[in-house]
């Protein structure tokens, strides 16, 4: 088992060897010791293949993270990403003598589950190599075995890789934007779930299920009693690649019917099941005798929930149409953020690239091209996007490809929106929206009705006295104020009227032998409650006239 610190010493002599000795000082601890060992003969080779070299020779965990960013358009430079795309995972093979106990794990006895196992791998890839097997009662299979020691391998480089995005975030600020944390822990649950093989098995079984009407697909049968998590077994199927145009007329197939079928089957998954084949590559791809194609290799997949679908299906139309406006809502819908003081920018751009798409010959261009111009252009603005858009990007534009490769004249556009259209209008017409209109309709009516009800029990909770009423701490001191300016004015015109009780009662009774000075206080108290209530009456119309103001 590779220690971390033995890790970090290769990654560190890998960067040197192909001219990061500056990155290796930087973000590797100790790297301070590498100062000055940057390539020293001078490398013709661009940064890019430099990086793309250094990746493949890091091993799978690094080859893996760097095939998922060749998925990233909008963060990297187009060049990066054809250097990405170019990444390989076919490595030497593991002696059998090593995959031979991996197998016994799934299958105690080797002797009475198989007649055959070939010791030479059909393939080998980092994660796992394949070896073509015949069981007891004559089945062939292909065993997709995980290579050993693997896992401990993947951990300790998945530890390295944060260890690195957390340096990089603090050394580089300007790195901030890209989220390099977030990328290693995506990366972190998708490479996980490729180790499991058992996820990838059911993988393998929902896309059965969803393709079972398409004729010209195949995939093949999963064997659950010889799998496991760390060994999927599963029919063995004979065929070619489907990038091999000679090979498929060889075939006495018509290169242009697969083009047709594949494309067809990618709409469906995409757009219709919202569960795809996330790595459409040549080499996962095969075409049968019978001209079935035959999906291999369900560690990627794509998931779009219905929602996220009819938003895809809105974009998608209008990117077709010229439509800024759709394409800007429809990236608001999927949570892309566009910063407002740049928005117009980015519209413009977005305008000029569907233009160029628009005005070319239909013949030299295809819709991959203006994929590729938004992409760019959320790039160039620092855009983030979810890493599901993205991958269906990168489905797409592969399908694209491969489509133009067996059917020049095989154009995206035309084909697409058609489907598109038709999708768009069976999604508003499906019995889930239907439903939920009717529910939504349901729900207003019922609100409808409620109302009258809701009004009586509120007169009846006023009635008992039982509101509760919420102030904030403002409204309670005005509150206070008010009352405290209420209760003056009462407690004056309590004395004033006990003054105008008082002097009338004296006053009644001045016919009694009293002293005359009692009789000048009662008729003082007169004139007192006079001016006081005519000063009252003048205040109350002046600060009623204030109010209204």
């Amino acid at each position: 088992m590779v220690t971390r610190f033995q890790r970090y010493r290769q990654i560190a002599d890998v960067l040197v060897k192909y001219g990061f000795g500056i990155l290796a000082e930087e973000v590797i601890p100790g790297g301070e010791r590498l100062r000055g060992l940057g390539r020293a003969q001078k490398d013709e080779r661009s940064v890019y293949e430099r990086i793309r070299l250094a990746i493949e020779e890091l091993g799978p965990t690094y080859v893996k993270f760097g095939q998922i960013m060749s998925t990233r358009r909008e963060l990297l430079p187009p060049e990066m990403i054809e250097e990405l795309q170019r990444l390989q995972d076919r490595v030497a093979p593991v002696p059998y003598a090593e995959i031979r106990p991996v197998i016994a794990r799934h299958c105690r006895n080797l002797e009475e589950c198989f007649d055959i196992i070939e010791a030479e791998p059909v393939a080998a890839a980092s994660l796992s190599q394949l070896h073509r097997a015949v069981t007891r009662d004559g089945r062939v299979l292909a065993l997709k075995v995980q290579r050993p020691g693997i896992v401990d391998l993947i951990e300790t480089d998945l530890e390295i890789l944060r260890s690195l995005a957390m340096r990089a975030d603090t050394l580089f600020p300007d790195l901030r934007v890209y989220n390099l944390q977030g990328m290693v822990d995506e990366f972190a649950t998708q490479i996980r779930r490729e180790l499991d093989f058992t996820q990838d098995g059911m993988n393998a079984e929902r896309l059965k299920r969803n393709l079972a009407e398409m004729p010209c697909v195949r995939i093949p049968r999963i064997h659950w009693n010889l799998s496991g998590p760390s060994m999927l077994a599963m029919d063995y199927v004979e065929g070619v690649r489907i990038d091999d145009v000679e090979a498929i007329r060889a075939l006495g197939l018509f290169p242009e019917d697969v083009a047709a079928a594949g494309f067809e089957a990618y709409v469906k998954q995409i757009f219709v099941d919202g569960f795809f084949h996330g790595d459409p590559h040549p080499g996962n791809l095969l075409v049968t005798r019978q001209g079935e194609i035959v999906f291999l290799d369900y560690g990627i997949i794509g998931v779009l929930r219905p929602e996220r679908r009819r938003v895809f299906v809105d974009l998608l139309l209008a990117m077709s149409q010229t439509d800024v406006a759709g394409v800007i809502a429809a990236l608001k819908k999927l949570d892309v953020r566009i910063d407002p003081a740049v928005l117009d920018a980015v519209k413009d751009d977005l305008y000029v690239v569907l233009l160029d798409y628009r005005e070319t010959k239909i013949e030299q261009v295809n819709f991959g091209v203006a994929i590729r111009g938004l992409t760019d252009t959320l790039r160039r603005y620092r855009i983030r996007v979810p890493p599901t858009l993205m991958i269906m990007m990168k489905v797409i534009v592969m399908v694209m490809d491969i489509g133009i490769r067996l059917d020049p004249a095989f154009n995206f556009d035309q084909r697409i929106r058609p489907y598109l259209l038709d999708i768009a209008t069976a999604q508003r017409l499906s019995a889930d929206n239907v439903t939920g209109a009717v529910q939504s309709i349901i729900g207003a009516a019922e609100g409808l009705l409620a109302i009258p009800g809701n009004v009586n029990e509120t007169l009846k909770t006023l009635s008992e006295g039982t509101v509760t009423i919420e102030l904030e701490e403002r409204d309670l001191t005005e509150i206070v104020n008010v009352i405290d300016r209420t209760s003056d004015k009462i407690i004056v015109a309590v004395v004033v009227g006990a003054i105008v009780v008082g002097s009338s009662l004296i006053l009644r009774i001045a016919e009694l032998p009293i002293p005359e000075y009692i009789s000048l206080l009662a008729v003082l108290g007169y004139v007192f409650a006079v001016i006081v209530g005519f000063y009252a009456v003048y205040s109350a119309l002046r600060h009623g006239r204030s109010f209204k103001r």
